[in-house]
């Protein structure tokens, strides 16, 4: 389904029944990365898997910054008059997800953030390297935005007034102190390392976190 806001056209997938979860993917993905994960919650959750703007359905932008992103998602709650839907948010979508949160906490039950990070630096040195060489290829804009953006800082983390599931792959692409940092500047926050994961295995193409949604989101 398609639905236009504020100027920019966004794609999505709704399906199920219940507690109402967005589902935000990372960069140069697209919602089918969640098609796992949203089969084996659709008898409990009404999911909405969002493509951002720039990625799969969604129409193109003269920019790109997660703040915009983050707009868009605020939008997309405010004109389908969602109730307090919980936000999933993977890499990029996590990054939105925190962001959503910092902004209009009153929209939301509740964040779990996948591979966030609050600046680029927050990445390993060798994720930066590979994106720098992404980059060198083709000047898109959306990799251009993983090396300057984002530009949060501690405090504004806490701004968020909801729970929030902060989760990383042992082997991330983010580094861990990146990841402790924002659960500890993020009140009623849960931190979850998963061992032998790296920053996509659990969730892209993955039901792994079902357990975890079904316990957070009630």
């Amino acid at each position: 389904m398609f639905i236009q806001l504020d100027g920019q056209v966004l794609f999505y997938e709704k399906s199920g029944e219940g507690r109402p979860v967005i589902m935000l993917h990372g960069n140069g993905e697209d919602h089918h990365i969640f098609d796992s994960l949203s089969a084996s919650l659709i008898d409990n959750y009404e999911i909405y898997a969002l493509d951002s703007r720039g990625h799969g359905g969604s129409s193109t932008a003269k920019e790109y910054h997660y703040h915009d992103m983050a707009v868009d998602v605020i939008n997309f709650i405010e004109a389908l008059h969602l109730d307090q839907p919980y936000i999933l948010g993977f890499s990029d979508g996590a990054i939105i997800a925190l962001m959503v949160a910092m902004e209009r906490s009153d929209l939301l039950s509740g964040i779990i953030c996948c591979g966030a990070n609050l600046s680029p630096k927050g990445l390993t040195w060798g994720a930066r390297s590979d994106i720098k060489k992404m980059y060198k290829l083709d000047s898109n804009p959306i990799v251009k935005m993983m090396l300057e953006e984002p530009n949060i800082n501690e405090s504004d983390l806490r701004n968020i007034q909801v729970p929030a599931v902060i989760i990383a792959g042992s082997n991330d692409m983010i580094k861990e102190k990146e990841t402790k940092k924002i659960a500890a500047n993020i009140n009623n926050s849960k931190l979850i390392i998963m061992e032998g994961h790296d920053h996509s295995s659990y969730v892209v193409d993955s039901d792994l976190l079902s357990d975890t949604i079904r316990e957070f989101c009630i």
